[in-house]
């Protein structure tokens, strides 16, 4: 996108300290955008300041605290809230069968739940004709060994998204997901196992793992953050105007459309 495709834009971005949340709040910055960003890693006020931005540490699985920040994003932003972006989440792995009570919980809670709480609460307060963006993930569209449950609340997040969109196209505000593949960040890296050279790892990844039913990457490379973070700055743009629940893959075809 170029410069100033998002002048205007007031965004309120989660897991802003993370890796692609990092990314999406420089490309938005970037693009023109005025940003608020939110995450639980106190990273997120250094990430902020570095933007000339505001930063506010949040628990997403608090749901009173995320109420109160986006009824308070317009003061934060200096005008009504246009945009959101959704980046934050939790991983678990392992077989179904082994994933305890307090694992999926959490999941439930940062994953889905806190994503209902973000788009219960924006349904009020963002502007017509705004934006809603909501990272979720291939494996909600693909049962992969080993990541069954947080694929499954993914998978649960993308249906929410699509509903919410339903409900609010009459507003005009668009609704939409991004799907990212394996992506190259410290969310990804944390699959791997230490006695691994990181770079045999990524080679693994890319090439697939038939044993765990698990394709590889057609395009033969890791998604970079700012590919996500490309994809989010279309899909608030005005370029996307007539685009509303879509689910827009980045994963180089890994998950072969499905």
């Amino acid at each position: 996108m170029t410069e100033g495709a998002l002048r205007g834009k007031r965004a309120l971005l989660t897991g802003a300290a993370g890796g692609i949340g990092s990314a999406v709040a420089q490309a938005f910055v970037d693009a023109g955008a005025t940003v608020l960003l939110t995450d639980l890693d106190p990273a997120v006020a250094e990430k902020a300041a570095g933007l000339g931005a505001r930063g506010v540490m949040l628990d997403l699985a608090d749901r009173a605290a995320v109420a109160e920040l986006v009824a308070d994003a317009p003061g934060l932003l200096g005008g009504p809230l246009t945009t959101v972006v959704h980046t934050a989440a939790v991983l678990a792995l392992g077989p179904v069968a082994d994933i305890d009570d307090d694992e999926w919980d959490r999941l439930v809670a940062v994953n889905l739940t806190a994503t209902m709480a973000l788009l219960r609460a924006a349904s009020g307060v963002l502007a017509d004709g705004g934006s809603i963006i909501v990272v979720s993930s291939n494996s909600a569209a693909v049962p992969r060994v080993g990541i069954g449950a947080y694929g499954a609340t993914k998978a649960a997040v993308s249906n929410l998204v699509r509903s919410t969109g339903l409900e609010m196209a009459g507003r005009g505000v668009r609704c939409n997901i991004i799907t990212p593949g394996s992506t190259d960040t410290a969310m990804l890296h944390s699959m791997w196992p230490e006695s691994v050279p990181p770079e045999q790892s990524a080679e693994a990844v890319i090439a697939g793992t038939p044993e765990q039913f698990r394709l590889g990457i057609p395009l033969g490379r890791l998604a970079q953050p700012e590919d996500i973070a490309a994809s989010a700055v279309f899909l608030a743009s005005d370029a996307a105007r007539h685009i509303t629940l879509h689910d827009l893959r980045v994963d180089g075809g890994a998950s072969l459309d499905q």
